[in-house]
């Protein structure tokens, strides 16, 4: 791998492609090399499936969103954009070393408020990508314009996930305790939206992971699977899991007081009150304001359904009949030796959202009711084991 300089910009830098994601992953020359000094820092909640099966589930979306908002808000105040990556239960972000400090002290101050509001233990690590690199793994990276307005990673590799691995194996956090004055800084975190049923006439969810055996073969492994999803279930719009008329408020003192929680740390009678009456009013703006039912099109446009981290990670609404002749394409993939995949059928979305302002900066956070993307990698670890030790 060569010696790159590494710059705050690089990410940001990067060209915005405006094709399907099947179609981007082909192209291999659109992608990047990560800097060597930069870090992958991973989050990941321990026994998550447990806290879901005990009634969490929102929780374990919102401290995992949370890692990612930490983070986008200290490259925020320095000017530069984060790849991120959020996989229900956890999350991946890649940063260049002038940040690493300041988002690891800042994560090491979300596991701690976790912990001690949820008792929930926040696993918090990060691998230098040079670390990555010299194991023989890759971290190659384009931008895909998904809609007209957001822009999302796509990385080729197994870099990613061996860094995941290694700090769910245990690799230390390599932060300092932050100070007791340290200000962790969620702003924009919200969590107002009930339980999403999918749109009409496609009454199920799918959460969806899907790893490439041969990490030389991500590219077409990952397009042909790609390219069958498009086939059977249409284009990404066509799938969204999130649709305007699905979309409910919630403003239940209970769901403000978990916002309120994993965003401040503990209990404040001001910010319950302040957000309980302004979810109240917002009834009423995005149902009879014009800006609001702007933004609820836009919050559908600005779902994060597709994640490409070196494996695809999706959530797509359809009929049974198309998930059956999904499963069949893939599970000969899988005799053919080609994947592995792990798949959740469920029958409504959680969400939880970043809203830096309610025009055009706001992204949406989306996994399946019961631990969609945590049943599924379930499963799909299950068959990793099994293939590993047959």
């Amino acid at each position: 791998m060569s010696n790159q300089p590494a710059t705050n910009q690089f990410y940001g830098d990067l060209p915005v492609y405006e094709l399907p994601a099947s179609q981007l992953i082909a192209r291999r020359e659109y992608f990047r090399p990560v800097p060597e000094d930069w870090h992958v820092i991973v989050t990941d909640i321990q026994h998550s499936t447990q806290a879901v099966l005990n009634g969490l589930q929102q929780v374990v979306n919102l401290v995992a969103s949370g890692s990612i908002i930490a983070v986008l808000n200290i490259g925020r105040a320095q000017g530069m954009e984060i790849p991120f990556f959020f996989g229900g239960d956890g999350a991946t972000m890649l940063v260049p070393p002038s940040v690493l400090e300041k988002c690891m002290q800042a994560l090491v101050r979300h596991r701690e408020n976790t912990m001690l509001n949820y008792q929930l233990n926040l696993r918090v690590g990060q691998v230098p990508v040079r670390e990555v690199y010299q194991t023989g793994a890759g971290i190659v990276l384009a931008r895909m314009r998904l809609g007209k307005k957001f822009a999302v990673p796509v990385v080729l590799g197994e870099g990613l996930k061996w860094a995941e691995r290694t700090v769910k194996a245990g690799s230390p956090v390599s932060a300092g305790q932050p100070e007791a004055e340290f200000l962790l800084n969620l702003e924009g975190m919200e969590c107002r939206w009930d339980r999403i049923k999918p749109p009409q006439n496609t009454p199920e969810v799918v959460c969806l992971l899907v790893e490439a055996r041969d990490s030389h073969r991500h590219a077409p492994v990952f397009a042909k699977i790609l390219e069958t999803i498009d086939a059977v279930y249409g284009p990404p719009e066509a799938r969204n899991p999130i649709s305007v008329s699905r979309l409910k408020l919630k403003a239940t003192p209970a769901k403000i007081a978990h916002e309120m929680r994993v965003k401040l740390g503990r209990f404040n009678l001001s910010y319950l009150l302040e957000n309980f009456f302004y979810t109240f009013f917002g009834f009423v703006y995005f149902r009879f304001y014009q800006t609001g039912r702007t933004y609820l099109h836009q919050l559908v446009e600005l779902a994060d359904t597709l994640v490409l981290d070196g494996r695809i990670n999706t959530v797509i609404s359809g009929t049974s009949q198309q998930r059956q002749a999904l499963c069949e394409a893939l599970e000969k993939m899988e005799a053919a030796g080609e994947c592995f995949y792990g798949l959740h059928v469920c029958r409504e979305s959680i969400m939880s959202c970043y809203v830096r302002n309610r025009q055009d900066e706001h992204i949406h956070f989306v996994d399946g009711s019961q631990g969609g993307y945590t049943q599924a990698a379930r499963i799909l670890k299950d068959k990793l084991s099994r293939a590993a030790s047959g």
